[in-house]
């Protein structure tokens, strides 16, 4: 299945892109989705728990992704 991922911050800086398409098999989760996008940033320092939303909705690690998803990856905001 086929989702597209919307990089922000280090993640987007990491990459070069700020949008992608991911390739990633039936049943994948949206932490499995994250993992492959930190694999795909090789050596890149990166946040270990970004926020995520799929489809413009916060979501947790475990939900489940279909084919046609938006996922959005948010590395937390650091500042003052």
């Amino acid at each position: 299945m086929t989702v597209t991922v919307l990089l922000f911050a280090s993640y987007a800086d990491a990459l070069g892109e700020r949008t992608i398409p991911l390739e990633l098999p039936n049943g994948s989760t949206v932490a499995e989705a994250v993992r492959r996008v930190r694999e795909m940033a090789g050596s890149a320092r990166l946040p270990m728990e970004p926020m995520v939303a799929v489809n413009e909705e916060y979501a947790r690690s475990d939900r489940a992704l279909v084919s046609g998803d938006e996922v959005a990856i948010i590395p937390p905001v650091a500042g003052g």
